[in-house]
């Protein structure tokens, strides 16, 4: 087997890097160690959760629904913005998988608001499509809020997310 190597942006050199193991927990081997995710990613991670906070924010507190504002709403979208940037830098850390966390339950939250309104309007005229989507909706804001929550907790405690 080769030794691949990783270079370091900081100018630590490079470390050398193990192809990808799959641990019996279905877990990839990342390196969850404090030192292994450079502090300014760290940072962003926190600033992206809190973008969405502060979605999940504005759709509990406005005439908009959680998913609503999530989706469509300014700081979300920045956020997701944020994490295609920075997603690069992430590779090998236990950032790689939040990063992926928020990247999903951001277009996840919008395939879940398309299907709401696919039932809306197809069962609108038996008028049954109505409180179908509005629960499709609520709990994906739910399932939003517990998202955000859980990626922020796993993120304070430097722990990568299980899928």
């Amino acid at each position: 087997m080769t030794d691949l190597r990783l270079n370091l942006p900081d100018g630590d050199g490079s470390k050398p890097v193990n192809p990808v193991d799959t641990l019996e927990n279905g877990m990839a081997d990342i390196d969850t160690s404090a030192g292994s995710a450079p502090g300014s990613l760290v940072n962003i991670a926190h600033l992206i959760y809190g973008l969405h906070a502060l979605s999940i924010f504005i759709g509990l507190t406005s005439a908009i629904t959680i998913v609503g504002a999530f989706v469509f709403g300014f700081p979300s979208i920045i956020a997701v913005i944020l994490n295609y940037i920075y997603q690069h830098g992430t590779r090998g850390t236990y950032l790689e998988s939040h990063f992926r966390w928020q990247i999903r339950t951001f277009w996840f939250a919008a395939l879940w608001i398309m299907i709401g309104w696919v039932v809306f309007v197809t069962l609108f005229i038996v008028l049954i499509g109505i409180p179908i989507a509005w629960l499709i909706w609520i709990g994906t804001g739910v399932w939003i809020i517990y998202r955000v929550a859980r990626g922020w907790l796993a993120l304070n405690a430097r722990k990568p997310m299980a899928f």
